[in-house]
């Protein structure tokens, strides 16, 4: 039903903005016959010996795109990161050399990492995929003569089938005949309201006569020929999209980055120490080892497992908070949106329209309008959102009365009648009830009823009541017109069913005005977005003064509003400016929408994109993260990186804070690897230049590393600050590189003050230097991980229980080892209580010092989105 405020619906394509296929682009402007003759087929359906060959032929009336990431794909994609890549070069390297027990704890290392990884995709598809829903399971469908049920993967072009209130449409279709027949399209256009379908001969953008696969049928009966199936339909050319390869996520990008410069920082010291050595006339094969040991302590060759088991954990308490995860690194993403886009049916609003008033021609209450809207809704079998509120509002409008002819909602007309007939004492009661668009049942209108009085309905009483509406819609409102004519039209008299030659000379009732009431729930989410950094823009296909309405109601800046119209003149630089401005989008189109994303993108937005049509799946594909909801349709939902279990704003804030918990854990295990490990290594490389022997052994510099990673597996349960929570957080790769800059050197600097202690006051030999540096390396590597978690001064903000297990068990280990028996299996010795307690005393003071300095390597809170020094 057309209603003020919405706007024609000839105005738009008959699917919105959705893909067509070359091959069946506007079908409906052929006749049954050609299209017969296109089809080799007739009206009458096909035999099964046709159909199975046309099955064979156009191939299962499926969306689902084919698969194009297998285990072997998943694999190999995972193998190309450059941390994996270094870590099995320098896997590589070790066994060639000999050295099997460093190559068995790399390998683990990778395999442990991308087990996890695959696993929890895997789990997350199954989830995803639990939650999709079939376009639609069986139909009835015309085989050798006869109406049969079959499975709707089984349609193919050619087929005739028949649909019925309730029954989802197929396959595109052209219909051959119906019985008041209309189809809800929401899923393809976003419009929730019905439109009528009929057969018969149209232009190419109006589309009347057909049905498209994924709409429901609204009311009433049609059979159709099926033209196109499966990926060929509008609803399978919006599912192709999900078989093109995605562009890399934040999340990938930034690691990816940061690999890279993790890559060209080791093989740079790599390459230098090992020609140092060789220059030092060290042996090759010790220096080669040595410069390998290196290059993967410089690597934090646990940071993909450390990614993948954060995010998991990430993932499993999303799910607790009704967020099902498909994509891992969305989790990030989500964290870092500066930008969400959303609709405003659903999410901002109930989804449910309730009848908010009912009005005369003079804009006095009175609730004759909405009785009689009510008893034409009835027994016209409308099912409309605004037919279920009017049937709410007035239950009994209908009792006592019948319809003997209908006339059904014309698209063009945009509106519908019923001649109604209530029996009495003669020949009883008749009412022609008219409802619709205002414009489109004023049109046809003499007079106006004001009180119990009937008055003409002249020019200036059709400006007041323009006005009248134009007041309502600024408030939100939609209004339906109601009008009347008493007794028999002529022309049924005539003909015996209704024409449209009868809605003639009415009496203009009044008006019906809906809304569809704000959530209780959508202001506090807004709020709570807003003080998280996020902007929130509406991209409506509603009117924009109804949107801006809406928006300005739950605190969002609608002071500046574009129309879709408005962006289709503007170019994409010019858009680009604007969308920075402007919160309120109305009356948008799919491909409208995209744009938005599109400049936002181009802005240096992070922006998520919450759809739930078929007509939303290109947003959902392009946005930085994509949103859908349970309810949503399959291509949407296969389109999403998330799928929320409740469509509320609520859900998406809880998903942002999660997401940005997620990220701050795993920077933490960035920021102190690239520290501690730059600090070691650089220490190592400098000690082997002036060293007569090397400061560690390569086998215990794997063991250190693996130590320090194994102390750091608590990182992903562990509490972050309230500051990480505020704003949008994202790789900072200048702010890594000042952490590592300040808190690096810093651990050098003790690392040569133990140097100098060991050798020129302790006077150690070869096997407890190594032992002793072992241990102050470990020592002050593990416990400056309670300081440096966080920003703020310790205890402020107390570590997780996992954490601190972890972090202290590996230290016990880590001082167990070297001095028990099973040292010398890696060239440790037992040291004295002298040289134990200059190793706790240097320990401590770093500490002290590291707490000091750790504001100029972390910086402050972040208030621009960048997280270098987040912790």
């Amino acid at each position: 039903m057309e209603i003020a405020g919405q706007g024609s619906q000839d105005e738009a394509s008959p699917v919105g903005s959705a893909p067509v296929d070359a091959g069946t682009a506007a079908f409906w402007t052929e006749a049954p016959d050609a299209l017969c003759r296109r089809l080799t087929c007739g009206t009458t359906g096909l035999s099964s010996a046709e159909a199975a060959e046309r099955l064979d032929r156009f191939g299962p009336n499926l969306d689902k795109p084919p698969s194009r990431s297998g285990p072997i794909r998943a694999l190999l994609r995972r193998l190309l990161e450059p941390l994996i890549l270094m870590l099995l070069v320098a896997a590589g390297v070790s066994a060639a050399t000999g050295d099997a027990a460093s190559a068995a704890i790399i390998i683990l290392v990778i395999v442990a990492s991308i087990g996890l990884d695959t696993v929890q995709e895997a789990r997350a598809s199954k989830a995803a995929a639990a939650l999709r829903e079939q376009v639609a399971l069986t139909a009835e469908v015309c085989r050798d003569g006869v109406f049969c049920t079959l499975p709707t993967d089984r349609i193919v072009p050619g087929d005739v089938f028949r649909v019925r209130t309730g029954d989802i449409i197929p396959a595109d279709a052209v219909i051959l005949s119906s019985d008041g027949f209309a189809a809800n399209e929401a899923a393809l256009t976003g419009e929730p309201y019905a439109v009528e379908k009929r057969p018969g001969a149209v232009s190419s953008t109006v589309a009347t006569n057909a049905l498209f696969r994924g709409a429901v049928a609204q009311s009433g009966e049609a059979v159709a020929l099926a033209v196109a199936t499966g990926r060929s339909t509008l609803f399978g050319a919006a599912a192709a999209l999900l078989a093109e390869d995605s562009a890399l996520s934040p999340f990938q990008r930034d690691l990816r980055a940061l690999g890279f410069v993790i890559a060209r920082a080791a093989g740079v010291l790599s390459v230098a120490v090992l020609a140092v050595n060789l220059v030092l006339g060290r042996p090759l094969l010790e220096s080669l080892m040595f410069a390998v040991a290196l290059a993967v302590g410089l690597t934090p060759e646990l940071l993909p497992m450390i990614t993948t088991v954060t995010l998991s954990r990430g993932a499993v308490r999303m799910a607790q908070r009704k967020v099902i995860v498909k994509r891992l690194t969305a989790i990030h993403d989500l964290g870092a949106m500066t930008v969400l886009c959303t609709d405003k049916t659903g999410t901002l609003t109930s989804a449910e329209i309730v009848l908010a008033g009912s009005e005369d021609a003079s804009g006095q209450a009175t609730h004759r309008p909405a009785e009689l809207a009510a008893l034409c809704a009835e027994l016209a079998g409308d099912r409309s959102w605004m037919d279920t509120a009017l049937a709410a509002a007035a239950p009994d409008a209908a009792d006592g009365w019948s319809a003997p002819s209908r006339l059904g909602f014309g698209y063009e007309r945009r509106r519908g009648s019923v001649l109604a007939e209530r029996a009495g004492d003669g020949a009883g009661e008749r009412l022609l009830v008219c409802k619709g668009a205002p414009e489109a049942v004023m049109d046809v209108c003499t007079s106006r009823r004001i009180g119990d009085a009937i008055v003409e309905l002249d020019a200036e009483a059709r400006a007041a009541i323009a006005t009248q509406l134009k007041r309502h819609a600024e408030q939100g409102l939609r209004a339906i017109a109601i009008a009347t004519r008493a007794g028999t039209p002529d022309g049924m008299a005539r003909t015996g069913s209704l024409e449209p030659e009868d809605e003639s000379g009415l009496v203009l009732e009044g008006f019906c005005l809906f809304e569809d009431p704000p959530k209780p729930t959508a202001a506090h989410a807004l709020a709570r977005l807003r003080g998280a950094g996020v902007r929130v823009k509406v991209l409506s296909g509603d009117d924009p003064t109804v949107v801006a309405r809406v928006a300005g109601e739950l605190g969002i800046d609608a002071a500046d509003m574009l129309s879709g119209a408005e962006v289709a003149h503007l170019s994409d630089d010019a858009l680009r400016v604007r969308v920075r401005s402007v919160n309120v989008f109305g009356r948008m189109t799919p491909n409208q929408k995209v744009r938005v994303v599109r400049a936002l993108m181009a802005d240096g937005e992070t922006v998520g994109f919450l759809g739930d049509g078929v007509n939303d799946a290109p947003g959902l594909k392009l946005a930085d993260v994509g949103l859908s909801v349970d309810g949503a349709t399959g291509v949407a939902r296969a389109a999403a990186d998330m799928i929320l279990l409740a469509p509320d704003l609520d859900v998406v804030a809880d998903g942002v804070e999660e997401g940005r918990r997620t990220f701050a854990n795993i920077l933490k295990y960035v920021r102190m690897g690239a520290s501690s490990n730059f600090g070691n290594m650089l220490s190592m490389a400098a000690a082997s230049l002036f060293l007569p022997f090397l400061p560690l052994l390569a086998t215990q510099i794997l063991l250190n590393n693996l130590l320090y990673d194994l102390s750091e597996v608590g990182i992903p349960f562990d509490a972050v600050d309230e500051a990480d929570l505020a704003t949008p957080q994202q790789w900072d790769m200048k702010g890594l590189v000042r952490f590592a800059a300040v808190m690096g050197p810093l651990s050098s600097l003790f690392d040569f003050l133990t140097f100098a202690v060991l050798l020129l006051v302790l006077g150690a030999g070869v096997e407890a230097f190594r032992t002793a540096w072992f241990l102050e390396s470990i020592a002050t590597q593990v416990l400056v991980v309670f300081l440096i978690r966080t920003r703020l001064p310790l205890g402020e903000t107390p570590p997780d229980r996992t954490l601190i297990i972890s972090a202290l068990g590996a230290l016990t280990v880590a001082f167990v080892v070297p001095l028990s028996g099973i040292g010398g299996w890696f060239g440790f010795v037992p040291l004295p209580a002298t040289t134990l307690a200059a190793v706790a005393g240097i320990t401590l003071v770093y500490l002290a010092c590291a707490q000091r300095v750790k504001r100029y390597a972390v910086g402050v809170a972040p208030t621009h989105g960048r997280a270098g020094g987040v912790g």
